[in-house]
């Protein structure tokens, strides 16, 4: 079955009504199967009635028919990223996600403006590479980017625009992963003592942002929550000293016990509204974090920290429970995580388990290490003469 609907424009003034409005002049869509295909396009059309018509031809003859020759062409780098966006948009995607997309949605038509490109199929291998060229990202930007990049044409290939995917050939850039790098106890001290500068040297207008500033550092490091958890956090999600919220990033359930003094701490501060800490909850989230991320970057440098940012609030709560013998698959509960393993490939080296059997390992090494048994005997036997000496 068929569906017709009119995919707003931006300019429209009836994009919050979705599909139901149908009286704007907004192109015309077309979404669904037929004949067992999906089909998802735009028609071509603006006017109701011959949209519909069509429709009912492609229904009667059981395949899609184009208007006019001009649908048979190949599909326009346009229309592809157009039919891309709505679908990421009906799997309901987080807007920074989608934001991602449409960022490389814009370098890709600025690319293809400057070299006259207009159609999906003349960006081969030869031309994705030298796209790819013009990006100035280091190696883990511009590996996600490449990811985003081979989605959109898994995509156009389902739909049967291309007759291969070019970006599967693309190479990924070489990525070293950086190591987990927590606050020290020195570090953290330092830190929290900033905060009274940070106040003072704050604008008025401001000091209310900076009277919150030093409940979000404690919550950062004591719920282990993702800076963009802590800012969206609602009253109504503390419960005594109990935490609990879906984290954005995953949608895990993440419970979590809060220190008293980081409770009243948050209970002493300003709200933004009745039931925000941090957010007026209308704003866009990846702005409010941008804003509190800025503060934070004052306060690190007030405090002499280098390289600090607020993951590393993160880092340090799960280091300090794994160097506490709290399992690390319990350490993997608090984080949110959806899988042991990922908190393995970040915070395994942490793990006081993991140490003591590295530790053990060495000894029995030793223990049948030729060399070291006959140091360890001469040793021995000097010391004993030492002692007769003596």
């Amino acid at each position: 079955m068929l569906t017709v609907f009119r995919r707003h424009e931006k300019a429209c003034g009836h994009r919050d009504e979705g599909r139901s409005y149908r009286r704007c002049r907004c192109t015309i869509w077309v979404d669904g199967f037929l004949a067992g295909q999906e089909i998802r396009r735009s028609l071509g059309l603006r006017d109701w009635d011959e949209a519909q018509a069509l429709i009912r031809k492609w229904e009667t003859d059981k395949q899609p028919e184009t208007k006019s020759a001009e649908l048979n062409a190949p599909i326009m780098l346009d229309q592809a990223w157009e039919g891309f966006m709505a679908d990421l948009e009906a799997q309901s995607l987080q807007i920074s996600t989608i934001r991602k997309y449409t960022l490389l949605r814009r370098r890709m038509q600025e690319f293809a403006a400057r070299h006259g490109l207009r159609f999906l199929v003349q960006f081969d291998l030869v031309t994705l590479r030298a796209f790819r060229e013009g990006w100035q990202d280091g190696p883990l930007s511009s590996g996600k980017k490449l990811e985003r990049l081979r989605a959109f044409f898994r995509f156009a290939l389902d739909n049967e625009w291309v007759k291969k995917n070019p970006a599967s050939k693309l190479k990924a850039p070489k990525v070293t992963q950086r190591p987990t790098l927590p606050f020290t106890h020195e570090q953290m001290v330092r830190i929290l003592a900033a905060l009274d500068p940070f106040y003072d040297q704050i604008a008025p207008s401001g000091k209310d942002s900076a009277r919150r500033l030093r409940a979000l550092v404690l919550v950062l490091r004591y719920s282990g929550m993702r800076i963009g958890d802590v800012v969206r956090l609602t009253s109504d999600k503390i419960i005594g000293n109990k935490l609990f919220l879906y984290t954005q990033k995953s949608g895990v359930p993440v419970y979590a016990v809060l220190p008293d003094f980081v409770v009243c701490a948050l209970d002493a501060i300003p709200r933004v509204t009745v039931t925000h800490f941090f957010w007026n909850g209308s704003d866009t989230l990846d702005g409010v974090v941008g804003s509190w991320q800025r503060r934070l970057r004052k306060l690190f440098r007030l405090a002499k920290v280098t390289g600090g940012h607020a993951h590393r609030f993160r880092d340090t709560f799960a280091a300090e429970l794994l160097l506490a013998s709290v399992p690390i698959e319990r350490v993997s509960i608090l984080l949110g995580h959806q899988s042991v393993k990922v908190t393995e490939k970040y915070y395994a080296a942490w793990t006081d388990a993991r140490q003591r059997q590295a530790e053990a390992d060495l000894e029995r090494a030793w223990a049948r290490d030729p060399i070291v048994l006959l140091e360890t005997k001469g040793t021995r036997q000097v010391h004993g003469t030492q002692e007769v000496v003596n």
